[in-house]
């Protein structure tokens, strides 16, 4: 575009990097930014949230699907602010977002006007790298260095201050694609001969894995290695199917709340794998002795900060977990000896049939409930299983409910299943938009909470206006019930005796009809609160063309308490 200003150069910027969509609440500062986009339609688009905590979920939730750099609008101090919290989850999960803010301009920094705030230094803490645009010939330099942050692993999200004075000032920058580095390193041969004769020669080996095997592409490497050495694998800090549910030597998710629970799994191994997570992303993790005193630990990540950062290892190694993984592989099929070799097939055998009865066990006790009224999820996700494609796309902010979410639609596939991380609520609604926009010939359906989902709720609104067709399911019971579960551990620790739960953990009086919200925002929905309406509203939600939802009532029984009452109680 000839006379073009920064506003027009920064589109041409993102159009250069094959960037499609920007999602944003707009705002005044930015609003000749925005006005600039009609010129650049169809082929950018902007994605219009009413709430900056939408805006970051769904670029967050397509983030995550595409694995590329994806571009958020907030609007100056305040817009920031609401999205901060969400930027903490798209930080402590690594999605690649670049974060733009308008401000009034440079010319009135020193007025401390109306709205006026250091928007580097708020972003700063939930960041990989945040910055400020002061001059207007180097306004696409700082945009492409930080599109590249943001993808370059191990990668995150980064922020970019835009003040009005310098998109309005003539630009003559060449928009040129970002080159990004090439992170697919691999260690010496001697190193990786070290880790696999550690591995080969241990009788109880475990791998502990997270979503740096998904950002890999590495599920495969790391089932080889797994079923070479016999090791069981738990996720920790893993959202994504690092490696198969239903693989006989996945164990399943380690703690997420209490560091005890993950001791009493990794303290028992002799040696430990970790490969593309931190140790260990618990809201109370332990503080000494995760491992067996005389453990090996080796630790594969791109990100050299995790790497024995909070506890010892005997090789730590920074580097590409896909190719790391492969040459481990490599090295440890052509090291082991016939003895070795059957010792790992004989744990292998031995894990696979305690998994086998462990489900067993779990699918008798769902049959139990089949019919219960209040309806326990398990039912629901029986019943969905029959009925949707087989490339669905599960998006997974269930929490207490997403265990009976994936016994019945178990995570596989990489690119298939995300479930929410960082601690952030309401990401299931944006999320799954965000991956419905990434996969636009998939299903996609998204599981929240009742809680969860009113911190977002606004984001039907989006689905509709945009004609997203992406399919929700409120997990209704009523409550916070991860905060039931948490303070039953805190009273048993504590020696304190079981009695009613807060007040504020219970969402009701009035009930919230969420039918009746999507419907007013123009989101078709149905309720669902009897089993045999469960069928029905699956093939109604399946069937429509557009976003629709299902208000699922569910009982919020607490397992293992004298004290749970039954939904409407």
């Amino acid at each position: 575009m000839a006379n073009r200003n920064g506003r027009f150069a920064i589109i041409e910027q993102l159009l250069a990097d094959g960037i499609q969509y920007m999602f944003g609440n707009p705002g005044t500062v930015e609003q000749g930014f925005l006005d600039a986009l009609s010129h650049y339609e169809p082929e950018f688009k902007y994605v219009f949230a009413l709430q900056e905590t939408i805006a970051v979920g769904m670029a967050d939730g397509y983030a995550r699907a595409t694995k590329k750099p994806t571009i958020v609008q907030l609007h100056s101090g305040v817009g920031l602010g609401n999205g901060i919290g969400m930027m903490y989850q798209a930080m402590r999960g690594h999605a690649p977002l670049v974060v733009l803010a308008g401000e009034a301009g440079i010319m009135y920094d020193a007025m401390d006007a109306q709205m006026a705030s250091d928007l580097v230094s708020i972003a700063k803490p939930v960041t990989k790298w945040a910055t400020r645009v002061v001059d207007p010939a180097s306004l696409l330099r700082v945009l492409r260095r930080a599109i590249k942050i943001a993808g370059t692993p191990p990668m995150g999200p980064v922020f970019v201050s835009l003040p009005m004075d310098i998109l309005d000032a003539p630009n003559e920058e060449e928009a040129i694609p970002t080159s990004f580095p090439i992170a697919r390193v691999t260690p010496e041969p001697e190193q990786i001969e070290r880790a696999a004769s550690i591995l080969a020669t241990a009788t109880k080996p475990l791998i502990v894995v997270g979503d740096g095997v998904a950002f890999s592409d590495a599920q495969a490497e790391l089932i080889r290695v797994a079923e070479l050495i016999g090791a069981q694998v738990w996720g920790a800090d893993s959202s994504e199917p690092n490696m198969s549910a239903t693989h006989p030597l996945f164990g399943g998710l380690l703690g997420h709340m209490f560091g005890e629970v993950s001791r009493r799994i990794t303290s028992q191994a002799d040696a430990v794998l970790i490969c593309g997570t931190y140790v260990f992303p618990e809201v109370f993790p332990v503080l000494s002795d995760a491992f067996a005193p005389d453990a090996k630990v080796i630790h594969i990540d791109l990100n050299g900060y995790e790497i024995a950062k909070n506890f010892p290892v005997d090789l730590g190694l920074m580097s590409d977990p896909k190719t790391t993984l492969a040459a481990l592989g490599t090295t440890l099929e052509s090291m082991m000896t016939p003895e070795q070799q059957q010792e790992a097939f004989q744990r292998s055998i031995r894990i696979a049939e305690a998994k086998k009865q462990q489900l067993t066990a779990q699918l008798e006790a769902d049959k139990a409930v089949c019919d219960s009224v209040p309806l326990h999820l398990s039912r629901f996700t029986r019943d969905l299983a029959q009925h949707i494609p087989p490339d669905t796309v599960i998006f997974d902010e269930a929490i207490t409910n997403s265990e009976e979410l994936c016994r019945y639609i178990p995570p596989t596939t990489l690119g298939y299943y995300f479930q929410t991380r960082g601690g952030s609520l309401g990401v299931g609604i944006p999320g799954a938009i965000g991956l419905k926009l990434a996969n636009p010939d998939k299903t996609v359906i998204g599981f929240t909470g009742d809680g969860g989902s009113m911190y977002t709720i606004q984001a039907l609104w989006t689905a509709a206006h945009h004609n997203i067709d992406a399919k929700f399911v409120i997990c209704n019971n009523h409550s916070y019930q991860i905060l039931k579960l948490n303070i039953m551990q805190y009273w048993r620790e504590r020696g304190i005796a079981e009695h009613d739960f807060p007040t504020s953990f219970t969402i009701g009086n009035p009930d919230i009809r969420f039918d009746e919200l999507a419907r007013a925002m123009g989101v078709q929905s149905i309720r669902v609160e009897q089993p045999d309406e469960i069928e029905s509203a699956i093939q109604k939600a399946l069937a429509y063309n557009g976003p629709f939802l299902i208000d699922l009532v569910l009982t919020n029984e607490v397992a293992g308490s004298k004290i749970g009452v039954k939904c409407g109680q």
